[in-house]
Formats: C-alpha cells, sequence, structure tokens
C-alpha cells in the first residue's frame, strides 16, 4: 500500500485469526491469536484470574468456553493491566467477584475512559465484534492498589505489580513468583508493533529491565505468540525494548533539528520500515507512536487524550 491511500487505523483489517489456548506454567495459560490482543489466566487451587478481557463480552465468551475445557472453577478475579478498550470492555462477560487494576489505571479511566472506548471502536471494528454487547459507561475496577498487591489463590501465590511507566502510566503485570510465570499486558509485545500513543518513552525501557530482573521463565505478552523459555522471554523484551528505543532516537534527533511532526513521522517511518514493517499493525501504530513520542520529545510530559476526532485529523495530517 502506498503511504497516500492507507486506510484509516486498522479499518482495512478484516482477516480472522486463529486463536491458540496454551499453558505455558502449572497454573498460567495463555490465550492468543496471531498477533490479536492476548488474554492471560491463572488456574489457582479454588479460582481462576484472567488479565485483560478482550474487546467486547461475544469475544470473551470464546475465552470462558476454552477456560471451561480445563477447569470448572469459578472466575472471580480480572485484572486490567491497562485501561485500553480493547482490554477491559468484555469484562462483564466473566461476572467477576472483582475487577482489579493500579489506581493509576482508575485515574486514567476517570479522566479519558469515555473518549478512548470512542477513539479505539473507530480504529479498529473487527477487534470490536458484536460491539452491541458492550454494557453501557465504563468499565470501572473494584479494588484498586498502588505498586503492588498479592492474591492468594488457595496456596498459590499471585502478585499485581506495577514496574513502572511505559505503554501507559497505570501497567500492571501479573506474577507467579513460585513458577516464574509472568503475563505483562502490552508492555511486552512479540513480532507485534507496540501502541504508544498513551506510553512514556523515556521510562518504558527501565521498565522492561524491571521486568527482566524478575527472571521470567515464561510470558503471556500483550500480542503475539506466547514466550515459554527464557531465551524467548528475553526476545520479547529486547524486541519490545529495540523498537521503544529507536523511536525515541529518531524522533528526538529531529525533534531537536526543529522538524514538524510531518516530516520526523516520515524520516522514522523510513528507518523504522526495513527493520519492523513485518509486525502487525506496524502501519496502525506508527502515526498514533510518533506524534506521542514527538509530544514526549518537544512539550507534554504527559500523554494527551485520543479522541475520534483527533484520530482521523492526526491520521490526515500524517497519512493524507
Amino acid at each position: 500500500m502506498t503511504q497516500s491511500n492507507k486506510a484509516f487505523a486498522s479499518q482495512a483489517d478484516l482477516e480472522e485469526k486463529k486463536v491458540t489456548f496454551s499453558q505455558i506454567s502449572e497454573h498460567a495459560w495463555a490465550y492468543t491469536a496471531e498477533g490479536d490482543p492476548n488474554t492471560g489466566i491463572v488456574i489457582g487451587d479454588d479460582a481462576v484470574l484472567v488479565a485483560d478481557t478482550q474487546a467486547t463480552p461475544a469475544m470473551a465468551a470464546d475465552v470462558i468456553r476454552r477456560i471451561r475445557e480445563v477447569t470448572d472453577k469459578p472466575i472471580k478475579y480480572v485484572v486490567l493491566t491497562h485501561y485500553h478498550a480493547v482490554r477491559v470492555l468484555g469484562a462483564s462477560a466473566y461476572q467477576p467477584q472483582q475487577i482489579l487494576a493500579s489506581q493509576d489505571t482508575y485515574d486514567l479511566i476517570v479522566e479519558r475512559g469515555e473518549e478512548d472506548k470512542a477513539s479505539e471502536i473507530g480504529r479498529f471494528p473487527r477487534l470490536f465484534q458484536n460491539v452491541e454487547t458492550v454494557p453501557a459507561g465504563m468499565t470501572w475496577p473494584t479494588m484498586t492498589f498502588t505498586g503492588k498487591m498479592t492474591l492468594w489463590l488457595g496456596k498459590l501465590e499471585v502478585q499485581l505489580l506495577q514496574l513502572g511507566r511505559g505503554h501507559t502510566k497505570g501497567d500492571t503485570v501479573v506474577w507467579l513468583p513460585g513458577e516464574k510465570a509472568l503475563l505483562s499486558g502490552d508492555l511486552v509485545e512479540f513480532d507485534a508493533t507496540p501502541y504508544a500513543g498513551d506510553a512514556y518513552f523515556k521510562d518504558w525501557p527501565q521498565t522492561l529491565d524491571n521486568i527482566a530482573a524478575l527472571k521470567p521463565k515464561a510470558l503471556v505478552p500483550g500480542r503475539g505468540a506466547a514466550l515459554t523459555t527464557p531465551e524467548e522471554v528475553a526476545k520479547g523484551l529486547a524486541g519490545t525494548r529495540d523498537f521503544i528505543a529507536d523511536v525515541y532516537a529518531s524522533v528526538s534527533e529531529g525533534a531537536k533539528a526543529g522538524k514538524d511532526l510531518n516530516a520526523v513521522y516520515k524520516d522514522t517511518y523510513a528507518k523504522l520500515k526495513p527493520k519492523y514493517g513485518h509486525w502487525v499493525i506496524f502501519d496502525h501504530c506508527m502515526p498514533f507512536d510518533v506524534t506521542r513520542c514527538y509530544d514526549e520529545a518537544t512539550k507534554y510530559a504527559d500523554p494527551r487524550v485520543w479522541t475520534a476526532e483527533r484520530d482521523v485529523e492526526m491520521w490526515k495530517t500524517l497519512e493524507g
């Protein structure tokens, strides 16, 4: 596709993906779909925890169906690793006792949840199958924490950790210390382009180092195949870190040289395309990623709110 006729965001992406449901450690499972958003599952002694819900209750029903093939334990906990609509709007399907999130994630839902919901549904229609099944309003956490929270699913220890800002201000990982398995949310991607429209580019690499310091043996990334060896985990962390660093290096160099966003976007796209262009959603993410990075490198320490209108305006400016 030439630069001039790119369909907005992922509106042209209509291909169905093949789902894989696999066990990655004694108690952790991965629901993955060829680069579509993943869901991580922990099956404890007496209950099930689900991290990231899928985009609609209709899509969450498929996750539940697969969980029910391996256990009849109640799904007590839903963890929102961050606030993005594609991760949280399926929550109602699980009828959990608690919806857990960091206080930072809660605050972001208050501040920008409605705008984000409208924005994401507009960007990626296929990921919001049966969007009419999403309840009106927001998906609200029923319990929040700051820094660290420990859950016990019987004798199984499950830690919810904030290891730093990256993909968003509120990023949370789910960590099973006993078996060194991690559900990373969108802090880590594998063969998939990190979406960084709400990111902290300067913080993200350190946050990935903090994940690496836990020495995970298995990891469910936000997108891409489950990583089931320490070597694969290291590769997922390195790929994500390299991409974020490469975007930031190119954008900050252009900004320092006094180039405008449009010129910086074209330069950065050309520089990164050979190395990352084969990753899923590369063309979708790049305009959002570069816009946020340019903001951070110039005058906005915190991400600005994306609205459906701002999305389209930005796309026309950079891709028109």
